[in-house]
């Protein structure tokens, strides 16, 4: 079964006599602007299926304390229903996302061992990745049993089997969400309102479920 992400985007009402953050308001469901399914990305914002070892920017925080009654009442709905339906509630603010390090690199290569094959022309072709498949096992010389596992992985390695060619590789952050990745949408309606609301004044609040 696999995970999906839910979540609002908040804004912050201010005190007009001091400007600081007085009340928080929700400004739009994530799900209007974000409709993939991309643990890199999960796991290098929120740390959630994590597979790539980031460092993850804004992990298990729970909802704001200040978060809105609609989120909430949003929130709060789905676990009634299912606990497994909200899980791993955590948020980000503009003025943090703003400044990531996309070139920052995971903490340990990827759990799971990326696969090529070699064309006729000499070129690799990506196959795709995996933590564990049959033809990884293989070429480790392995049983093929998925009880006997491979990794983790303390560094970059790559070797070959036939026409397949096999990495460990140690992921950026621009590697999970590249420049006009799925999440663009999001961060641009992000930035639109740190323009009028402050980039403090915006944040986006998540949970997942399965």
């Amino acid at each position: 079964m696999g995970t999906d992400i839910r979540g609002v985007i908040e804004r912050a009402k201010r005190d007009f006599r001091t400007g600081a953050p007085v009340a928080w308001r929700r400004s739009i469901a994530l799900g209007e602007l974000y409709r993939t399914r991309d643990y890199d990305a999960f796991g290098c914002l929120f740390g959630v299926r994590n597979f790539a070892n980031f460092r993850p920017i804004a992990a298990e925080r729970g909802l704001p304390a200040d978060v809105s009654d609609a989120v909430r009442a949003e929130y709060d709905g789905m676990r009634a229903h299912d606990e497994a339906n909200a899980f791993s509630a955590t948020w980000v603010g503009w003025d943090e996302l703003a400044t990531v390090d996309w070139d920052e690199p995971a903490e340990a290569p990827d759990d799971r061992v990326h696969e090529f094959v070699r064309t006729e022309s000499g070129e690799l072709r990506n196959v795709g990745k995996a933590g564990w498949s049959p033809a990884v096992a293989t070429s480790l010389g392995l049983s093929g049993d998925p009880a006997e596992p491979y990794g983790p992985w303390t560094e970059e390695r790559e070797w070959s089997h036939g026409d397949r060619v096999f990495r460990t590789v140690v992921l950026r952050r621009r590697d999970a969400i590249p420049p006009l990745s799925a999440w663009q949408p999001v961060w641009d309606v992000m930035r639109a309102l740190g323009q009028v609301h402050g980039d403090d004044g915006v944040r986006l609040v998540v949970w997942f479920d399965r």
